[in-house]
């Protein structure tokens, strides 16, 4: 995949404004409204049909492009699935995060049983282009058989105390989740949360094991890379 940044080619607001938007709303539990609320302020008006589109558009193209930058998975990957509503019917979030906490990928599903965890298997090393060494799992009985189906030769493990990383994963996704009021469409969610999951973990370096300086020296770096990939480290300085 092309590591250029997006094209904004038609577009007659400026990178930084646009990267800044989507920012706000995939950083933060906010409206598309409340998302372009500041930009006023800067002598700018935008609606929250606007950031909605940004988002739409750009957002998933920012997340690939930070993934790009990751280092490679760690070969210990931790497996969790919790429920979701969507306009009122019970789905299921699967993600895989690796040993340092990092999004390797999710998918949401109707089911949680052998073809559905076969399918997350498949898709993972698909989007991962590698093989963990161990995966980590819950007791449910759906993720040892198809681990048996697809990555017969990967260690297993199956212990509900043994994978807190990733559900302690799953708390940023309910935060957004009573924000937004639930999801209204499986292709919605899955969509927003693919986008989500790339750019929120981005800006959460852990700050309480960080000193106030190392977490300023951070989030600097952090949001240099962003500037990056969104285009906006491109952009001419003017004296």
């Amino acid at each position: 995949m092309s590591s250029a940044p997006p094209s904004y080619k038609g577009h007659r607001y400026p990178v930084e404004l646009i990267s800044h938007c989507v920012w706000r709303y995939l950083r933060f539990p906010l409206s598309f409204r409340e998302a372009g609320e500041p930009m006023p302020g800067r002598g700018v008006l935008v609606s929250h049909e606007t950031v909605r589109r940004w988002c739409a558009k750009f957002g998933q193209t920012y997340a690939n492009g930070l993934r790009r930058r990751r280092a490679r998975p760690g070969d210990t990957w931790h497996l969790d699935e919790v429920f979701i509503k969507i306009n009122g019917k019970r789905k299921y979030l699967w993600r895989a995060v690796d040993a340092a906490g990092n999004v390797l990928d999710i998918l949401v599903q109707g089911r949680r049983d052998k073809a559905a965890a076969r399918r997350f298997f498949r898709k993972l090393l698909k989007k991962t282009r590698a093989v963990p060494r161990m995966v980590i799992t819950d007791q449910l009985r759906s993720y040892g058989a198809a681990h048996r189906e697809v990555m017969p030769s990967v260690e297993h493990r199956s212990h509900q105390g043994m994978n807190h990383r990733a559900e302690n994963s799953h708390q940023p996704t309910r935060q957004r989740e009573r924000a937004m009021k639930g999801f209204r469409s499986v292709g919605g969610a899955q969509r927003f949360l693919a986008a989500f999951s790339g750019i929120s973990p981005h800006f959460r370096p852990h700050r309480h094991l960080l000193t106030a300086a190392h977490y300023r020296a951070e989030m600097t770096v952090r949001f240099a890379i962003w500037d990056q990939i969104t285009g906006a480290a491109n952009l001419p300085t003017t004296a």
